[in-house]
Order: C-alpha cells, then structure tokens, then sequence
C-alpha cells in the first residue's frame, strides 16, 4: 500500500463530484449567481491551504465511510443541500467514474494526467475568481513537486492501492452502459484496442538476442486487438496538453444518468461489512477526520441567501423510491468510533461537532434536504 494515494483519490473524486454537480445544476436551472456561488465556495474548501496540508502528510488510506464523511461536508460547504438518496447517487457517480479511469490508465504515470485534467477543469469552474484559481494552482505545484519525480515502480503501487479501495464496487452507471464499456454486472470492459502506453512498441513482434545482447531472431505474430503508438506524451506541466482524455467532464453533454446496484443485495452486503463491523483503525480514522474536517470553512446561508435544494434524480419521487430501495449495509449514514478514552481527542471533537450543527432556519423548500446526513451522530 502506498502512502502517497491519498491526494490523488481525494482531487479526483472531488473532481468528479464537481462535474456532477454542475450538470444538476444547470439541468434544475438554478439561477447562474447562487449556481456560480455553490460551485465557487466548495472549491474554495476543497483546496483550503490548512486542508491540502493535512491531505498532503504520506499516510495510508482511510475506509470508504471516512472519506464518505469527508464529501458530505464537503457537498454542504456552501447554500446548497442534498438529502441522503441524492448523496448516496453523487458518491456512487463519482467512485465508478474515477474507478473507470484508474482501470483504463495505459500506464501507472498517467495517473498522474487524469488528476491534471480534473484540475485542468476545476480552474475552467473558477477562471473569473482570482483568489480561488489561485489556491488549485498552488495544489497543482504541490502534485508537481511531490509526484513528478517518483518512479515507475512507485506509480504502479499507487495504482495498485487505488484498485484496493475501488475493487469491491461494482456500481451499473447508465452513460457506461450506454457507451458499452461497462457489463450488466457492473465490472467495466477493459478495451483490447487503441494507443499503447508511451514509450512502448505495438505488439506483434518478438525478438530474441544472445548472451552477447546481440539481436538473433525475429518472430512476428498476429494480435486481435487494433493498436496504434500514441503521436505524444501527455505534459506534466502546470499548464498543456494532457493528450489522455481521461478525468475530463462526461457530463459536458447533458443526459440523464442513473445508477443501479449490481447484483443481489445479500452479496453486497458481504462486501459492505465495514460498514458495522469493528474498524481496528478506528482512533487512527477519527484523528484523520478530525484534522481534515476541523480546518474545512462550513459556508452557512447569510442575510439575503437562502438555500436550496438539489435532486440528483430526475424527480423527487424516483429519489424517494431509490432512498427506499438502496440496501441499508450500503448507506453511509453515521459512522460510530469510541473514542472516550482520549480526552484531548474529545476537546477537539466537541469543538468540531459545534462547527457541524447547522442552527439557521432554512426556507420550506429546503426541509427534504436539511439536516441530510447526520454525520457524527454516532460519535
């Protein structure tokens, strides 16, 4: 496991999560001020300079549910709500997305470029806010910096981790499905064709040397895939072309997107035993959480503002329906650690739970989305 994969899983699944919401709120035709406000404010926390530091400390990855709780503050840093139907569909959306991406990687490096192209994206989102272009850009150096100069070796463990925490998720999303890179059974079809990885040769040929390291025989042989040798490297830079096209938004041509849970309930639930089992790394998840949620700025309606809410379903009653029908081991919903025991820890968790209450009245049209998660209930 690599200690260096946290940055990468957490700007890439918070670009996506970005993208997602964009798409909702141009199809719920939210008006382009509070749309533009939403949008700025969770970036503005996303890529806070106390956060990226936290975020930035080699150490290995969290569970599923302490990331989730991480989101879910992040998706409320602003006027905007979701209840717990349309969070469960964002954070489904975004984890098959990057998943996707990670799977298809010509090399471990490009990894490297997907997480460029959500950036590159994210700063096209805030190109008329000065301030916060600047906070993504300094986190841009920050990848450059760390990341540019590893390994071959250390990029694939990177890799390797990421299919860790990704390999139990087999979530149908309807764009893959319609695009036919995913089965009925939620396990994405890895395509045989296309560009090579850089630096690499098209297959078909086999060549054989002596102990000398002299070249001796040629063997050519047929491949059923169609390849061809990539015309450049995509740039590391801050700024240039990422030629992979991975990690850019799919959701730049509006269409409906609907998520399914693949298989039977009861085998899914082997997989979510996270979810109520004991977690031996409890303590050492809640002093991630308490670091990384006590420096998020929580955004809460002023004077004049009033909040809304999102629907990431096309009505409200297919929202309800599939708030009905998600799988309770699924949900994320609370997440219960001890942590009695350390009363400096309990000092810091009391002041965090102080900052997550939200006490503003809110307007009617908010009440389905208000309150949504009870995050730390369980604490």
């Amino acid at each position: 496991m690599s200690a260096q994969t946290l940055p990468l899983l957490f700007l890439n699944l918070g670009g996506e999560m970005l993208y997602i919401l964009d798409q909702r709120l141009r199809a719920q035709s939210i008006p382009g001020e509070k749309a533009r406000k939403v949008m700025n404010d969770i970036i503005t926390t996303m890529f806070n300079k106390k956060f990226m530091e936290e975020l930035f400390k080699p150490q290995e990855l969290y569970s599923k549910k302490a990331l989730r709780t991480v989101y879910d503050r992040l998706a409320h840093a602003s006027i905007m709500r979701l209840n717990q139907a349309s969070m469960d569909k964002l954070y489904d959306l975004m984890t098959m997305a990057f998943k996707y991406q990670v799977l298809l990687c010509p090399r471990p490096k490009d990894i490297l470029l997907v997480t460029f192209n959500h950036l590159d994206a994210i700063k096209d989102f805030v190109r008329d806010a000065p301030s916060i272009l600047n906070q993504v850009d300094e986190t841009f150096r920050q990848l450059i910096e760390i990341y540019s100069c590893l390994s071959a070796g250390e990029f694939q463990l990177i890799r390797q981790t990421l299919l860790i925490f990704f390999q139990d998720m087999h979530i149908r999303v309807s764009i893959f499905l319609k695009d036919k890179v995913q089965n009925s059974n939620g396990r994405f079809v890895l395509p045989i064709s296309g560009p090579v990885p850089w630096g690499t040769e098209i297959p078909g040929l086999i060549r054989m040397f002596n102990h000398n390291g002299d070249e001796v025989k040629r063997t050519e042989f047929t491949t059923d895939g169609n390849y061809v040798t990539p015309q450049r490297e995509g740039s590391f830079d801050l700024y240039g072309d990422r030629v992979l096209k991975l990690g850019t938004n799919m959701y730049s041509v509006s269409r409906p997107v609907e998520t399914h849970m693949a298989g039977s309930s009861k085998s899914l639930a082997s997989h979510a035993k996270e979810n109520t089992a004991p977690n031996p790394l409890a303590k050492e998840e809640m002093n991630f959480l308490a670091r990384l949620i006590g420096v998020l700025e929580i955004k809460k309606p002023g004077g004049n503002e009033t909040g809304f809410r999102l629907n990431l379903f096309t009505t409200d009653e297919e929202e309800e329906h599939a708030a009905l029908t998600r799988p309770e081991e699924l949900s994320y919903k609370v997440i219960n650690i001890e942590a009695t025991q350390d009363p400096g820890r309990q000092e810091e968790l009391a002041r965090i739970l102080g900052e997550l209450e939200v006490a503003e009245q809110r307007p009617a049209s908010t009440a389905k989305g208000e309150d949504l998660l009870a995050l730390m209930d369980g604490l």
